[in-house]
């Protein structure tokens, strides 16, 4: 596997894949951030290798199992606000809404192509530098295979009350915050025709994406 498309699924890790078959979201409560993400990670990689049809690329099985399994693990609400930017207080509720969903579709459609890639990786947890105490933490890892390692880092909030746990928020592939490119992409759109422009954005991309990634007989085509 080349080194383009182990970032490409590092990406999966995050946010794309499918955490299927995976323990109670209930158990992020009491584990600790390191233990969670390779739990987490591990469930990913066996899923994919066990399930024909994400390694075909088939979109709506991924966004099913995203909805089920990653988001309860992710502030996504958090994450969509920070790669809006300052204009994501001034959307109304229901653009915040429409913003979540297709920067979602967007993750998935992006990235889903890499998980027919999937091969002999696996993750390995880098010792933690936090404290039992911390409620903000980056979890440090590699995604070990063929080539070098890819340097994958996670940034988790420990979230109070109801649904308490840690939840990711961001991702760091190879030195890169995926959020801040997200923002830098997003501020230009909005920047040019503001909030329902860049909705109209990722609607269109989200719907380019499809038409690229899926052949005539539905399958995802290779890249």
């Amino acid at each position: 596997m080349n080194r383009r498309v182990v970032v490409r699924l590092a990406a999966c890790l995050f946010g794309l894949a499918a955490f299927a078959g995976a323990a109670p979201v209930a158990m992020a409560a009491d584990e600790a951030p390191d233990v969670m993400i390779k739990r987490l990670s591990d469930e990913v990689l066996a899923s994919i290798k066990g399930d024909p049809k994400i390694k075909a690329g088939d979109t709506n099985r991924i966004l099913a199992l995203v909805d089920s399994k990653i988001m309860p693990n992710v502030d996504f609400r958090r994450m969509s606000a920070a790669a809006v930017g300052p204009a994501w207080r001034q959307a109304t509720p229901e653009q915040q809404k429409r913003l979540q969903d297709e920067f979602k579709i967007l993750l998935v459609r992006t990235y889903s192509g890499a998980l027919a890639q999937v091969d002999d990786q696996t993750i390995s947890i880098k010792p933690q530098r936090s404290s039992p105490s911390d409620t903000d933490v980056v979890v440090r890892t590699e995604v070990r295979g063929r080539g070098d390692p890819i340097q994958l880092d996670y940034r988790l909030e420990k979230t109070p009350g109801q649904g308490a746990g840690w939840k990711i928020y961001n991702l760091n592939i190879l030195g890169v915050w995926m959020v801040e490119t997200y923002r830098n992409q997003f501020a230009q759109e909005i920047s040019a025709k503001g909030v329902e422009g860049l909705i109209a954005a990722l609607a269109e991309r989200n719907k380019s994406n499809a038409n690229t990634n899926t052949s005539p007989n539905g399958n995802a085509k290779k890249g």
